[in-house]
């Protein structure tokens, strides 16, 4: 046997010759006799896909026998930590969430027959600027098409995700919900003593004083905590006013006490919200009491509201937008998307300097998210 493989996308030339000789008699209840030569000459093409590139979005149909066709409405789930940068890891999409995000508004906005949006939450949050490039993307839909958004939040709808909830329409909580978070934090280490245990020094050779303001190799001055402080308030507050400005009224406001009413009078006083914006959460239902969110209710009813808002009927269609090599099929189905944690048993923050730290709208009572997205 010759076999000759000229690459990917070349023909292959397989030859076989020789004699091939079986003597008998062929029966049922007997042998089987080929008496001669077998000769194979020809061409085989084979290609192989040396880039990875993925299939684009499509969108795939909940519940196909729906009465109302002609108008759907597009479940678009944000999921995980939400960061600028692409994940990797077991079981993983790879897929950068800013990225996806803005891919699946492109094609609502080229599709005329999506007449809603339902976004479905279940995020801690995520990078300050990776919230709000998502919220702009949403801005930008909601301006060029005109069509109502629901929020839903799931089981986690805080930092960055209530960001990105509080730019739609109206906002549903699972009364089980954990909800808020509206608070920004740089997680940053100083690891110099532990680097001087091992007997390592950092040289640096700068020009600049403050060029590696945040380094974990060596003591953060006070004026350079000031510093990155300033940023931090600066971030909170863009949070606390667009919570203010989308929520309005809707927000419970604390009675003055007598004593209080004559400086309410002034023009420059504020109103006392009843809620607190120092990144604390809260459940579904107190949220809702607090002006939060609108509604406490499920997905069910955040697709009702929605439809109403676009004028369809109750049981409208429902469609996802999915790549083909995405397992999930159902509105409560989550695409693996997990960031890689390192294999190591023990992971120093801040040495990997291609991972660098941010500042971040996230509640984070689990230590693995600190890392997990380079944070």
């Amino acid at each position: 046997m010759l076999l000759w493989i000229g690459g990917c996308s070349h023909p292959v030339r397989a030859l076989v010759g020789g004699n091939m000789r079986i003597d008998g008699d062929m029966g049922v209840n007997g042998d089987m006799g080929v008496d001669g030569d077998i000769r194979m000459n020809g061409t085989m093409t084979t290609i192989s896909k040396t880039d990875n590139t993925a299939s684009p979005l499509r969108a795939v149909q909940l519940n196909p026998s729906s009465i109302s066709s002609s108008q759907r409405i597009a479940i678009v789930d944000v999921d995980g930590l939400l960061v600028d940068r692409n994940f990797s890891g077991f079981g993983s999409m790879g897929e950068n969430p800013v990225a996806l995000f803005r891919e699946k508004i492109s094609y609502i906005e080229a599709d005329p027959s999506i007449a809603a949006v339902v976004l479905r939450i279940n995020s801690p949050g995520g990078g300050v600027t990776a919230s709000d490039m998502l919220a702009h993307q949403l801005n930008q839909l909601r301006t060029r098409r005109g069509i109502p958004v629901v929020a839903c939040l799931m089981t986690t709808g805080t930092g960055g995700a209530y960001y990105l909830a509080t730019h739609s329409d109206l906002i549903v909580a699972h009364p089980t919900s954990v909800v808020g978070g509206i608070g920004v934090i740089l997680n940053n280490y100083n690891m110099e003593d532990t680097l001087g245990q091992f007997n390592i020094v950092s040289l640096p050779i700068k020009s600049g004083t403050k060029i590696d303001l945040g380094s974990p190799e060596r003591m953060m001055q006070r004026d350079e905590r000031d510093l990155l402080q300033s940023m931090a308030t600066e971030f909170h507050q863009r949070f606390i006013d667009q919570v203010q400005q989308s929520r309005g009224e809707k927000l419970t406001i604390v009675p003055p006490a007598s004593d209080e009413e004559d400086a309410l009078e002034d023009e420059s006083s504020q109103p006392a919200f009843a809620v607190p914006f120092d990144g604390r959460v809260f459940s579904g239902l107190k949220a809702k009491d607090m002006g939060l969110v609108d509604h406490t209710g499920y997905l069910d009813d955040a697709v009702r509201l929605a439809a109403n808002l676009a004028g369809m009927a109750d049981t409208p269609s429902l469609v996802l937008l999915r790549r083909d090599n995405d397992r999930a099929m159902s509105e409560f189905d989550v695409t693996p998307n997990t960031p890689m944690t390192s294999l190591l048993p023990i992971q120093i923050p801040g040495l990997d300097r291609s991972s660098m730290p941010t500042f971040l709208y996230l509640w984070q009572p689990d230590p693995s998210i600190v890392t997990a997205g380079g944070n």
